[in-house]
């Protein structure tokens, strides 16, 4: 048995989490394998709305084992609010979430030093999501980290309180009084406060040797599939560099995150929108600053899950879709919010890059916005409301020659498309 993988393929917000609740029930087991609580995966269904931004996406099938893996990292005060959320609509949280030892903990002075980098960087912010990510990963990378499986242990606090020490004595060098820094409305203090009467809450969770734990359950014969975050453009390597996450969200992301072997990777889902949004600072070379993209962002409720801001809007961008195809050897697509199109007359997709007079497509080791001008091709909408498809046959000729043109230009075919936000809003093709 071999464990399937499920990422986004732009820069994060693709729709992951719908897509993950309508797979779940083919599965026994949903495994985060990166990221932290900037991730926002919204999953609607019965008229409810969830956003979940640590706990995998299959939390709401009752016969579904949800791990949260290695390559995570935990706030706990984020997380118990996440679960207080889902216990009040009935979710039986507990029993069915197991949390790796080996995932790193984001402590209250990771999210300070957050705020004080950004501050900082004045024009230069790369738009973090301030809840405490690139500086969790940077203790976990200079080995300074402290992870789940130390909470058990009886020196927690003096190890706490040293890495606490170590980066109040890096706030201070930005001159600031770090007591008065807010977060998610509290004053410093009060929220580390708070953030220790969370971690009580963590340590009741099932704690397991996640690598472990998802090898045995493989070779039992059980079907496993790897959640991701954010997306492909997104990725601390491949991705549109330096604004970008802090881990690996690409399909080799799953082997460090989870512990799972490359010759045990199987199907890879890829998810994308049907036109493309990024939020936050960083290239993005078919943004519309039009009608068009007022339009797009309406109607598609873009605004983050996770910080409530608005996105960036633009047309859908060949060249980064097959760049992400390629670098996660996808072999399944989905493409999602297919309905936000519905009444365009003309709908534009880059094709190609121009480049100084040259023409390209591929994606640029720097793709500022000054140098690249994206080459379109224009195809008919299809002006139509297709919130009431029940199959593919019924879809619009132009939406159905729009997905052609998709799959005959990456050479994936595309076996899913959404067009709504609940579970049920869904065609497999």
């Amino acid at each position: 048995m071999k464990i399937d993988v499920l990422l986004g393929l732009q820069w994060g917000d693709e729709g992951k989490g719908k897509v993950v609740d309508v797979l779940t029930p083919q599965y026994d087991i949903i495994a985060r394998f990166q990221g932290g609580p900037n991730a926002g995966h919204t999953i609607e269904f019965d008229n409810k709305k969830f956003v979940l931004h640590t706990i995998p996406s299959g939390i709401f099938n009752e016969n579904t084992v949800n791990v949260i893996g290695n390559g995570v990292i935990i706030d706990p005060f984020i997380l118990q609010k996440e679960i207080n959320t889902l216990v009040e609509s009935g979710i039986n949280v507990k029993e069915k979430l197991l949390v790796s030892r080996k995932a790193h903990l984001i402590l209250p002075t990771h999210r300070l030093l957050d705020a004080v980098y950004e501050k900082a960087k004045g024009h230069e912010k790369i738009g973090s999501t301030l809840k405490g990510i690139g500086p969790c990963y940077t203790d976990k990378i200079s080995r300074n980290g402290i992870r789940v499986g130390d909470i058990e242990n009886q020196n927690f606090y003096e190890r706490y309180k040293s890495a606490r020490s170590r980066h109040i004595q890096i706030v201070k060098q930005y001159d600031l009084e770090y007591e008065k820094i807010t977060i998610d409305g509290m004053f410093f203090n009060d929220y580390e406060i708070h953030w220790h009467e969370a971690l009580k809450e963590l340590n009741t969770l099932k704690k397991i040797n996640s690598e472990y734990y998802l090898n045995k359950q493989l070779e039992a014969g059980k079907k496993i599939l790897a959640e991701g975050a954010q997306g492909t453009m997104l990725d601390i390597d491949f991705g549109s560099y330096p604004f970008v996450t802090s881990s690996n969200t690409i399909a080799a992301g799953v082997c460090i995150g989870l512990g799972i072997a490359p010759k045990n990777i199987g199907k890879v889902y890829g998810i994308f929108k049907a036109y493309c949004t990024r939020v936050g600072s960083g290239p993005f070379p078919t943004e519309l600053f039009d009608n068009y993209g007022d339009v797009l962002r309406k109607v598609g409720n873009e605004f983050g899950s996770t910080t409530g801001r608005p996105r960036r809007c633009g047309w859908l961008d060949l060249p980064i879709l097959k760049y992400a195809i390629m670098l996660n050897g996808v072999t399944e697509l989905m493409m999602m919010k297919s309905d936000v199109m519905n009444h365009f007359e003309e709908i534009k997709v880059a094709t190609k890059y121009q480049v100084h007079g040259k023409v390209i497509n591929e994606v640029l080791f720097d793709e500022s916005e000054e140098s690249v001008t994206p080459i379109y091709k224009s195809h008919p909408g299809w002006d139509k409301d297709i919130t009431q498809g029940a199959n593919f046959d019924e879809l619009p000729i132009e939406l159905k020659n729009y997905i052609n043109f998709i799959e005959e230009n990456v050479g994936v075919p595309i076996s899913m498309i959404s067009y709504g936000p609940d579970r049920k809003e869904t065609i497999i093709k």
